[in-house]
């Protein structure tokens, strides 16, 4: 067997092992005032922050939660903004990486916090956010997570997959 026709025997195999999740209900069709209020929310949320601390945000609270829609629409947008894709792979584990910014790591480790809010937002995690941003940018993060969090419950919920709209 040549190299290609190996490539391509992995390839087929690969494929089908892909398994068709299939999306619940599509939210924003069925709740559109819900779905409207929640993307006015988004907006609002997203005023006066640095658009690639909010992608790194959304990308993060996404992986926490596993949502595979919103991980793939923030890591596009994050691509289409100029960020580097070694800053996207390493996001899973930014604590051991040395690519983040000391404000970026603020905003990450606040996004772990309140994302895994059973396990509560310590106070040093607030506090070393609130040295990097002010008052109200610190009200807008918080507002961005609330945001990314309910888009996350929301699309897994709902299972809302990668490449639907």
């Amino acid at each position: 067997m040549t190299t290609a026709q190996t490539a391509r025997t992995t390839q087929t195999a690969q494929t089908a092992q892909t398994v068709q999740i299939a999306q619940r209900m599509d939210f924003a069709a069925v709740a559109p005032a819900v779905f409207k209020a929640v993307l006015a929310l988004d907006t609002a949320a997203r005023k006066g922050l640095d658009p690639v601390l909010l992608e790194l945000v959304q990308i993060r609270a996404s992986q926490i939660n596993r949502c595979a829609y919103c991980i793939e629409y923030h890591t596009t947008d994050a691509r289409k903004g100029g960020e580097r894709e070694e800053r996207i792979h390493q996001l899973v584990a930014w604590e051991e990486s040395s690519l983040y910014t000391a404000r970026e790591r603020a905003a990450l480790a606040l996004t772990e916090a309140v994302t895994r809010l059973p396990d509560g937002v310590p106070d040093a995690v607030y506090a070393e956010a609130a040295r990097h941003f002010e008052e109200a940018e610190l009200a807008q993060l918080i507002a961005l997570i609330l945001t990314v969090n309910t888009w996350n419950r929301m699309n897994v919920t709902t299972r809302k997959t990668p490449g639907t709209t």
